[in-house]
């Protein structure tokens, strides 16, 4: 695996590596890699000739107050699983490299996407997402992109993004990778303390419960949320919100046909789990 941690480097590496036209797929990370990342890099190869990581901690996405300094940072562990992977390229650009200068312009998604569920309590972060991964877009000119459906309004928000600015990529969203105990893989699960770690997979209880609901046929969706809300609360939780949406857009669903999906985020502790499921 080639390691870069410039754009012009990362770019001269691909330009070699693009002699036959192969197909690039670009697996954007920041880091701290799990088996969720991982798998990932595996379905990435079914689509590419060749691989390329990012780990790149991105400051605009994190709002005042939030773990960016405190974010862990594993770049040598990751580089070992990202061998193992048989991933071909890492870019790992420093902050100076990716914002030489105060970033002046961003990607600001439309309203109705950005200011819902977590845009309505991370003001400004999807902004930040969308700039980023626009910006590796141009770096690396990938045919193919793949992001975990775990962060399933940020994979909303990229999909929007390349078609309604007509970029020539497929947007591949990754299955969720569950801890045995149904707990959602992340990087921020390593903050949970190891009483906190044996509470957190409620979430994914809670969220199977609903879902089997729904696939019974119950639409009380208010009543559903509400008592989840309530549930979580009660076991100690603080929950920003338990929704059930249409996966077509994440708004409330007007047709009582559409494919739904059901949402929570919630802090344990001083940890915000975020997961959710498809119906």
């Amino acid at each position: 695996m080639l390691i870069h941690d410039t754009i012009a480097g990362l770019r001269a590496a691909l330009k070699v590596s693009r002699g036959g036209t192969p197909a690039i797929a670009l697996v954007p990370t920041m880091g701290n890699l799990h088996e969720g990342h991982i798998a990932l890099m595996t379905q990435a190869r079914g689509y590419a000739d060749t691989v390329v990581a990012t780990i790149f901690v991105n400051r605009l996405q994190f709002r005042p107050g939030e773990d960016f300094e405190k974010y862990p940072r594993t770049f040598q562990a990751d580089c070992e699983k990202l061998v193992a992977a048989g991933v071909d390229h890492l870019f790992a650009p420093t902050e100076a490299e990716m914002y030489p200068r105060p970033q002046g312009f961003h990607v600001v998604p439309p309203a109705e996407l950005d200011g819902t569920l977590d845009g309505e309590f991370r003001p400004g972060h999807f902004k930040g997402v969308a700039t980023v991964v626009m910006k590796l877009f141009q770096i690396a000119q990938p045919q193919v992109a793949l992001f975990g459906k775990k962060d399933y309004q940020q994979l909303m928000v990229i999909r929007n993004m390349v078609d309604d600015l007509n970029l020539p990529i497929e947007i591949v969203g990754g299955e969720t990778v569950r801890a045995a105990d149904g707990l959602a893989l992340s990087s921020r699960n390593g903050y949970l303390s190891t009483a906190e770690r044996a509470q957190a997979p409620r979430l994914y209880r809670l969220l199977t419960r609903i879902a089997e609901a729904l696939r019974t046929g119950r639409r009380d969706l208010a009543t559903l949320e509400g008592n989840a809300m309530a549930e979580l609360s009660s076991a100690g939780w603080a929950p920003d919100y338990v929704a059930i949406r249409s996966r077509r857009d994440l708004q409330p669903p007007a047709d009582s046909d559409a494919p739904l999906v059901v949402l929570a985020a919630a802090r344990l502790g001083s940890t915000r789990l975020i997961d959710n499921l498809e119906v």
